[in-house]
């Protein structure tokens, strides 16, 4: 990509935690080769069976605690600052539910998928930090019911929350860039495409050819720890 970017556009996926340990959910020996999906990341799942449900992300909240960001997440954040520094913009939408990247130090973040250290509750919508377990028996700290906690994650049937600030950035970006997706996850795989339509170059930069890998302009094959920050210097040094 020639000359001097300002105004980016970054989705990330799985690929980007995976070196810290977050174990990606699509994968051969990932979380959905085994658990059923229909009984722990739906509502029909939850209503059936919500101390299955809480056993399930209880055990990947406790995990993503102990994750630490690597070298792709920092170099995120850093472009997130250096941009800014010049006038600049970098807008990251993320499909991980981890923290990691609040955790690096980014801060113009949009959650589609949601996150797994907040709770939600389904009686009053109240949403909070959240870091221990969560049981049928939690009781919500805005109004004091119990058994209406739930993971304040999208589950499958439910809509990803800020597609109308992610539709807005990618209209607004000059570069849009998808890291560590396996392009087969809707909306956030028909991202480059409403980006191409715009005539906006798009760079893919995965461990290996994506689903719609064929859609990006350029793109750059490695772990996530090596091509992320090669290229986010890249960017920098051309500002």
């Amino acid at each position: 990509m020639g000359g001097p970017v300002k105004n980016i556009v970054v989705l990330t996926g799985s690929g980007v935690s995976a070196e810290s340990g977050v174990a990606p959910f699509r994968d051969a020996d990932g979380v959905w080769a085994k658990y059923d999906y229909r009984e722990v990341a739906t509502p029909e799942g939850f209503a059936a069976n919500p101390a299955l449900v809480h056993e399930f992300y209880n055990m990947r909240r406790r995990g993503v605690q102990t994750a630490e960001p690597n070298a792709a997440h920092r170099a995120l954040a850093e472009l997130e600052a250096g941009l800014e520094a010049r006038g600049g913009r970098m807008t990251l939408i993320t499909q991980n539910v981890d923290n990691l990247h609040e955790q690096a130090g980014s801060k113009n973040l949009l959650h589609m998928h949601g996150e797994l250290c907040k709770a939600a509750c389904a009686a009053c919508g109240d949403v909070c930090d959240w870091r221990d377990d969560l049981s049928v028996k939690t009781v919500c700290g805005a109004c004091g019911r119990s058994g209406a906690m739930r993971p304040y994650v999208v589950w499958f049937g439910e809509i990803p929350r800020f597609m109308d600030e992610a539709a807005d950035a990618i209209m607004a970006a000059e570069l849009f860039v998808s890291i560590g997706t396996s392009g087969s996850v809707y909306p956030a795989a028909g991202f480059v495409a409403e980006a191409r339509a715009l005539g906006i170059p798009a760079m893919e930069l995965n461990l290996e050819p994506s689903e719609n890998a064929y859609l990006f302009n350029d793109s750059r094959y490695g772990p996530a720890t090596e091509v992320a920050p090669q290229w986010v210097r890249e960017v920098l040094d051309g500002v």
